[in-house]
């Protein structure tokens, strides 16, 4: 079964919560231009509404009945939340209509926001729709993303100069160079932990080590770096960091790239 709750904005004020929650608040008709707000139209509105009007699709008198269904429209949400059932057979066919509809119709609604987070960002919204499988997988989603970086992260752990590299990029304006091996083994492992999507992109990218050593020019005035453009004496190399990497990989450029990395290795 597939079900969502709709929910309301709490709102805080001098009266006890127990006064606040019985209080009966409800979502109810808006119009668009002159016409009521329809959570379903077209022909999905006649399969759906023949089930609850009194008159099937094509009658003199589905047109007014449709509006006055719409223009009546309302939903009152308790404290704990509303829940539908939108479950679905495998040919679309709702096993409680009135709730399918009803949802279709929150789904377009102003005052609706889609999740909890919608509607905290937009203080016109004052419901969202709670989709506890969509939370689920959400979770999940990241859960599986933090497993990926902590694998990562145990495979770069045995490589100190790889784990610096790392840190160089992660922690841009830190200086790996003036830590200990287990200041960057313990800081990187708090920045894999917080941002572990972007740890584990970086990890997986290919021209990691040369990111790191642009980087690491960069920290050393090899390079110089104004706005996003990477510069070598009055040379621009790159307009950004991608265009850098290819100047460097481009065998054309392999006399100025080992005078760049000679005056690298100079200040080791």
């Amino acid at each position: 079964m597939k079900k969502v709750i709709i929910r309301r904005r709490e709102v805080l004020g001098h009266l006890p919560k127990e006064i606040r929650a019985a209080a009966k608040i409800k979502i109810g008709s808006i119009y668009v231009g002159r016409q009521p707000l329809k959570g379903v139209e077209g022909e999905e509105a006649h399969k759906l509404l023949s089930g609850i009007l009194d008159v099937p699709p094509g009658h003199a008198d589905w047109p007014r009945q449709e509006k006055e269904f719409w223009a009546s429209m309302a939903l009152a949400i308790p404290f704990e939340g509303k829940e539908l059932d939108i479950t679905t057979d495998e040919e679309g066919n709702p096993h409680n209509l009135m709730d399918y509809v009803t949802f279709k119709w929150c789904q377009k609604h102003r005052q609706v926001a889609d999740s909890r987070e919608g509607m905290d960002k937009d203080r016109q919204k004052k419901f969202y729709i709670y989709d506890p499988q969509r939370d689920l997988l959400k979770k999940n989603a990241k859960v599986k993303v933090q497993k990926e970086a902590d694998k990562e992260y145990i495979k770069a752990s045995s490589d100190v100069s790889k784990m610096r590299r790392i840190y160089r990029l992660l922690a841009k304006g830190s200086n790996p160079d003036k830590m200990t091996d287990l200041e960057v083994e313990n800081n990187l492992y708090d920045l894999k932990s917080k941002e572990p999507a972007k740890f584990l992109k970086l990890v997986l990218d290919k021209d990691l080590d040369l990111r790191a050593e642009i980087e690491e020019m960069v920290s050393k005035d090899v390079l110089r770096k104004i706005g996003n453009q990477y510069i070598y004496g009055d040379e621009t190399i790159g307009e950004n960091v991608t265009d850098t990497i290819v100047y460097f990989k481009n065998k054309k450029n392999s006399g100025a790239v080992n005078a760049i990395r000679a005056q690298l290795k100079s200040l080791a």
